[in-house]
């Protein structure tokens, strides 16, 4: 299927490595010009050239959008090559160790910082630009811990509730522009990042000793799913260069849930 991003670009936050990159990569094989955002140069650059590498067309911006400063050096770099069409919201952090009695008030704050405010400076410096064009796609990935919170996590289950309000707020501001507001609320998601950590989990606990042994067990103690399984990057990867694509004209406003039916 042609998803019509010929000539697009596409901004995806947090692209250095991990689901970002992942989504950076599919978005640019379907033709998309992407800008590889990160903090660290090497590694951001090396996705970039990648993605050349594969046929691709990608720039880079490095900068902390932790900071209203980073967020301006973003977005120059970012708009070096002509506005930005696709705007994916990626960056964010959780702790899996942290819960109430272990939180303290500075890092919900600084949670907060980076899961929510880091969308809103970017927000705030692409959007107008897209709805004088009368065209654009805003994307926020979030988790379904935002309408499902447990005990644990809480300041990252909060966060993920003002993510998907913030994009059904974001829908409403951009009525009848021609921009679309949604969020990809993921399940677990497998990483090269996340792997060893997750081996290392599952030996511990006695789920066995191999990945193809661990994941089930795996799943059922910590993401609790009808699929069976952790998503792919690059599930969810397809799932966003949809959404970001003309196709998707008629969905705005909307948490569209990621997470293999999470039922927990």
């Amino acid at each position: 299927m042609d998803l019509q991003l010929s000539g697009r670009r596409a901004l995806v936050t947090g692209s250095s490595s991990g689901l970002g990159e992942a989504i950076a990569r599919r978005l640019a094989a379907e033709g998309a010009s992407v800008v590889v955002h990160g903090r660290d140069v090497s590694r951001t650059e090396a996705v970039a050239k990648s993605i050349g590498a594969e046929g691709g067309d990608a720039s880079v911006a490095i900068g902390d959008l932790g900071t209203d400063s980073g967020a301006d050096a973003v977005h120059a770099a970012a708009a070096e090559g002509g506005p930005i069409d696709i705007l994916v919201n990626n960056v964010g952090t959780y702790d899996m160790a942290l819960g109430w009695a272990t939180t303290s008030a500075e890092q919900w704050a600084e949670t907060y910082n980076t899961n929510v405010l880091t969308s809103v400076r970017m927000i705030q410096r692409l959007v107008p630009r897209m709805r004088e064009r009368g065209w654009g796609r805003v994307i926020q990935i979030s988790s379904v811990t935002g309408e499902r919170p447990a005990a644990s996590q809480p300041h990252y289950a909060a966060t993920n509730g003002a993510r998907n309000a913030l994009a059904k707020s974001l829908a409403r501001e951009l009525k009848d522009s021609g921009v679309t507001s949604n969020t990809v609320a993921a399940g677990g998601i497998l990483t090269p990042q996340s792997l060893d950590p997750l081996l290392t989990l599952g030996r511990q606990n006695g789920w066995g000793q191999t990945w193809e042994a661990i994941e089930p067990r795996l799943t059922a103690e910590l993401a609790p799913n009808d699929v069976g399984r952790i998503g792919r990057p690059e599930e969810y990867a397809d799932v966003l260069a949809f959404l970001a694509s003309p196709l998707a004209a008629y969905i705005t406003g909307a948490t569209l849930s990621v997470d293999g039916g999470w039922y927990a």
